[in-house]
């Protein structure tokens, strides 16, 4: 049971006040005509005019003085000084409102405007009254929320205390709407997929599993929508994009969350190569449109220049230029598997070679990788969904785009069309997952069917939104830029 700090009582008595007096505190109608906004930009022409505005707000501030009282209000979309004394609102009106208002209370207000002598714009109010009676303060000096845990959990107060963190999530926001654009204009269709899937597919990731009581079946909250997408191929539509939420049963750290957004697009006819070449189109429009236009910008401790072109790094040559390391030495799997131990990978003992491949590249590449790089070509192993590469079926045409000390933004390949030999690879899948490895891809039947009724040459793509926006905005854990993420239970 929470307790409440002892301020509380006194709201209490003061929302029972105005009951008392035949005030309804929480009001559904708001009669207000101007946004705070509006008002500061109108500001000039409406004192010239003397007009009288009403606007609504949450009290930031208050400071009596005598017969009158200063205080700030935010509606949101601005924050505004306002005046309220005993002569222009009558004294009975005064004492009301300021026996019963406390900071936090969203009140109404109707004034002129009017300049203070220290020049601030401000509300010289006629009448006003609450429209919303906050029983809990805010955090002292309303400024005051530190604590990081504090922070995620009661997010509502880290939007009101910190004024960066609005300004993040309206980056989001701006950021998701430039990326539609972007791919509105070249002819994409945006669609939706089950999150509720028979099968979690798309992905290799442990996912949650539910239970439809109507169908007595067990449903998985999707890991991916990529194998739905692809369908989507098959049935005729040659550019689908989607953005939607995804979710892992897997670990929580700065880079990952359970439930967390994605997008992925897909194209008929298309290769990596040309997903390439549309990643440099994209990235460097999406900082323009944040207004990053001198070709820098910080994230962590690192400058980041993402003017393209970008390098391409081979999977294989990147192990051998930072570890040290060709995969192509190790035939033996117990060679390969004590060498990667050895180099400081971290995995299970009798893991599979694209579990051990994995793990070298994330310990050995990846965190080496500051500047915008492609990192191409991986082995086959680690890529179940992609095409081979025609000159060495090993390796197959996948990139991901890495950048900021090792963060992953984009995964992308040409799609494997060929069903035969995908499913040949789901088999191979399966008998990782059966042999104890819970994050490879299980097979799916369906999908091997809707692939022999002919699936276009493609190529697609996945990015992880949270780390895109926490990249654009040096945010330095996607919890920062997820407005409700997953926390541990709260010790009451």
């Amino acid at each position: 049971m929470h307790e409440f700090p002892k301020e509380y009582a006194t709201r209490l008595e003061r929302l029972e006040s105005l009951r008392k007096s035949g005030k309804n505190p929480y009001p559904a109608n708001v009669e207000r005509d101007h946004e705070i906004a509006k008002v500061l930009a109108q500001f000039d022409a409406l004192l010239k005019k003397k007009a009288t505005v009403s606007i609504a707000g949450r009290v930031l501030s208050l400071r009596p003085h005598g017969g009158s009282t200063f205080a700030h209000i935010d509606d949101g979309t601005g924050r505004v000084q306002i005046y309220m004394q005993k002569d222009t609102m009558g004294i009975e009106a005064y004492d009301t409102m300021l026996n019963t208002l406390d900071i936090a209370d969203f009140i109404v207000v109707s004034g002129e405007p009017y300049t203070t002598k220290r020049g601030e714009k401000s509300i010289l109010v006629g009448h006003g009254h609450i429209i919303s009676k906050a029983l809990l303060p805010l955090p002292e000096k309303w400024h005051g929320l530190t604590d990081v845990e504090a922070r995620y959990r009661k997010r509502y107060l880290d939007l009101i205390s910190n004024p960066e963190v609005p300004e993040i999530f309206k980056a989001r926001t701006f950021i998701i709407r430039a990326l539609r654009e972007f791919f509105d204009t070249r002819g994409y269709m945006e669609v939706e997929t089950p999150m509720l899937q028979p099968l979690a597919g798309g992905a290799a990731a442990k996912p949650f599993v539910t239970h439809h009581n109507a169908l007595n079946v067990d449903l998985y909250l999707r890991i991916a929508p990529e194998l739905y997408l692809k369908r989507l191929l098959v049935g005729g539509f040659p550019k689908v994009y989607e953005m939607g939420r995804a979710f892992r049963n897997e670990g929580i750290d700065h880079q990952h969350n359970p439930e967390f957004t994605i997008f992925e697009a897909y194209e008929a006819y298309a290769n990596y190569e040309d997903y390439m070449r549309l990643i440099e189109e994209l990235f460097p429009l999406l900082l323009r449109k944040l207004g990053i236009t001198d070709w820098k910008f910080a994230y962590d401790k690192h400058e980041i220049d993402p003017a393209p072109p970008y390098p391409r790094l081979g999977f294989r040559d990147g192990l051998i230029q930072y570890g040290q390391f060709d995969i192509e030495k190790y035939k033996d799997a117990k060679k390969l598997e004590d060498a990667a131990h050895k180099a400081g990978a971290d995995f299970p003992k009798g893991s599979s070679r694209g579990k051990i491949y994995d793990e070298l590249y994330k310990t050995l590449v990846r965190p080496k990788l500051v500047n915008p790089t492609f990192v191409i070509d991986h082995p086959v192993e680690l890529s179940p969904l992609a095409k081979r590469k025609q000159n060495d079926p090993r390796y197959v045409e996948r990139f991901q785009l890495v950048l900021g000390g090792g963060i992953e933004l984009v995964n992308a390949f040409s799609e494997l069309n060929d069903p035969l030999d995908q499913k040949a690879r789901f088999e191979e899948q399966e008998k990782a997952h059966q042999a104890g490895e819970e994050d490879t891809h299980r097979m799916d039947d369906d999908f091997i069917e809707a692939l022999m009724h002919g699936m276009p040459p493609a190529a697609g793509l996945g990015i992880g939104i949270d780390r895109l926006v926490a990249l654009l905005t040096n945010s330095h854990s996607i919890k920062e830029v997820i407005l409700f993420p997953t926390l541990r239970p709260e010790k009451i």
